[in-house]
């Protein structure tokens, strides 16, 4: 067992375990050492970090040079100095240096008044920039999903590091070398062209406003305001969880009624729920992973199993990238997203008497790649997308601000009908394991004809990167997997690809924890406590569903009576379902 280390960090005599670096054990009895590139990764299993702004150094008795305490690992006896005048000076200069390179927009740039380096600046009390020369002036690069505009990087390596090491994409690095240096894809290529997933998570971890996201507040409030448009909502369950942080609620509290307040008197003509389509989704997944699974039984030796969850528009972007070659393997069940964007479009549509051209389906996502779902080809007809555009937690929370909406005190409201009622099952897509779960609710009682006696299968749940769990139908034994990040991820598809995994059936999700902590939530930096703390905001809401399995929803009944005919109809196949490419030659 290995010992404690002691330590003097200015005048606390301090005890920590062997590995603590100086910056967390400063943290830990209350002594905030300033950072920009630092991020508290443990959770993730990265501790190697690029000490790359120098702006947490600290003076170390003994030692000549100032240290990053960020970087440096705490030793037996050693004496640290966080505030001496030396160190106050030196930060003062590292950062007049940042910012001697660094646009000074703040007042139109995306990320003012949440930027890392903008409060830093006012912390150090820094009125004016000595250092004059030449800058940095790139072009700014707009995608589906992400803004780059690397004149404001301040190469702290985040984005880097979140994008290679966590989610093992490799989209970005740096590219050039000395003065002219940044990060970015190979050749300085745009995102687009890349094996970028639009996960978001670069976005997430950026300290500046060198990557945001696509904005799409004002196209919405010029929607909103064309009485000529019927402009309806849908709303992920993720985002019920983390929405009430950005208003100073304790995370985990679930916030769907005020929500569906808010959204009303921000002008939306109906406010539905993407928990509907979640159903949906279980009901075409989930049939298609019976069907599966029965032709396997049956000695079907060309059926594709495992089958692998294809909610997650950043998982399937990463496997169209990275794994061309297991294209028929995920199920080609849409999102939930473009489900509910295709039934809107269509049954809905045609229920209400709305054109298509003129109805607007907006989308309210925790993940900044469902921006770029919306605009892939394929959901889409004669050039009119089923879902328009999507806007993230992070823009909804602000969207509500700017209209001077109190949303602490808002009474709480219900979805609209048919297309926002739900089960139970539909709300747990938004954590790790709980598209995996509502599928074995259906898929048990559909294969077996019995009632499940317990809904929750806890198995699945948690944040560990990989689970497992077993599951007993009718004596069959379906072998199932759960990861989320993309990193995670890659180590299951590379047991499929050398044909050593013992799955039946795979979920995955792209970001840490599931949608709870997508790169379009309020900024959860890694931190456990708080997507747990999401996460059973969202079982809690299950819990208390009168209905939780998604085959019992009576509004999914009624569609497939009407208009669908039964799972994996053909109509269900036009609607519902989808194809992918491969795109390993974007790159």
């Amino acid at each position: 067992m290995e010992q404690n280390i002691t330590l003097q960090i200015d005048n606390h005599i301090v005890e920590v375990a062997k590995g603590t670096t100086i910056l967390e054990a400063a943290r830990g009895v209350g002594i905030q050492i300033p950072s920009l590139c630092y991020m508290n990764l443990k959770d993730m299993c990265i501790t190697n970090l690029p000490a790359s702004c120098r702006i947490c150094v600290v003076e170390v008795e003994g030692r000549r040079n100032l240290a990053p305490a960020c970087a440096t690992r705490c030793e037996n006896g050693m004496k640290v100095k966080t505030s001496s005048l030396r160190v106050l000076n030196a930060r003062k200069t590292v950062l007049e240096l940042i910012l001697s390179d660094h646009p000074n927009d703040c007042l139109i740039c995306p990320k003012s008044g949440n930027c890392e380096l903008q409060n830093l600046a006012v912390k150090l009390k820094i009125r004016e920039i000595p250092f004059a020369g030449e800058r940095n002036i790139l072009p700014i690069e707009t995608s589906p999903s992400i803004v780059r505009d690397m004149s404001k990087c301040i190469y702290c390596r985040r984005c880097e590091m979140m994008c290679n090491e966590v989610q093992t994409v490799g989209a970005l690095g740096a590219v050039n070398r000395g003065f002219i240096s940044t990060i970015a894809p190979a050749f300085d290529e745009p995102l687009s062209n890349s094996a970028c997933t639009f996960c978001g998570q670069c976005v997430a971890v950026c300290p500046v406003g060198a990557l945001t996201e696509v904005d799409h507040t004002n196209r919405l409030i010029s929607d909103l305001s064309n009485p000529k448009k019927t402009v309806i909502v849908q709303t992920a369950p993720a985002v019920r969880a983390a929405l009430g942080e950005e208003f100073g609620l304790t995370p985990g509290t679930s916030v769907t009624g005020k929500m569906v307040a808010a959204l009303r008197q921000l002008g939306f003509d109906k406010v539905f729920d993407t928990d509907f389509a979640a159903d949906l989704t279980i009901m075409e997944e989930g049939s298609e992973l019976l069907d599966r699974l029965t032709r396997y039984l049956k000695g079907d030796k060309d059926v594709c199993l495992p089958i692998l969850t294809s909610c997650c528009p950043a998982w399937v972007n990463f496997f169209e990238h990275q794994f061309p070659d297991m294209l028929d393997i995920p199920s080609t069940a849409r999102s939930p997203q473009q489900m509910f964007g295709a039934i809107a479009k269509n049954y809905w549509a045609e229920k209400m008497n709305i054109p298509r051209e003129d109805l607007i389906v907006v989308s309210i996502m925790p993940c900044l790649a469902k921006k770029y779902e919306c605009a892939r080809e394929e959901f889409a007809t004669q050039g009119d997308p089923d879902v328009n555009y999507s806007l993230s937690t992070r823009e909804l929370a602000s969207l509500i601000k700017r209209a001077n909406i109190d949303f602490n005190s808002l009474a709480d409201e219900d979805f609209d009908h048919p297309l926002g009622e739900s089960t139970g099952a539909g709300v747990i897509f938004g954590a790790s394991g709980g598209v995996m779960e509502a599928a074995l609710r259906t898929a048990y009682e559909l294969y077996t004809g019995k009632t499940l006696d317990k809904v929750d299968f806890k198995e699945v749940r948690g944040l560990e990167n990989i689970k497992k769990a077993t599951i007993k139908l009718n004596g069959v034994e379906l072998h199932v997997g759960i990861a989320h990040g993309l990193g995670n991820a890659r180590k299951l598809l590379n047991e499929i690809r050398e044909g050593k995994s013992e799955f039946h059936a795979i979920e995955i999700m792209a970001c840490p924890g599931g949608c709870i902590g997508g790169g379009g939530q309020p900024l959860h930096h890694g931190n456990s406590a708080l997507l747990k703390a999401r996460s059973q905001a969202i079982y809690q809401e299950d819990e208390h569903k009168p209905l939780r399995k998604s085959h019992e929803n009576p509004d999914i009944i009624k569609l497939y009576e009407e208009y669908l005919g039964k799972p994996l109809s053909e109509k269900a196949h036009h609607l519902l379902h989808t194809h992918y490419f491969n795109k390993a030659t974007i790159n």
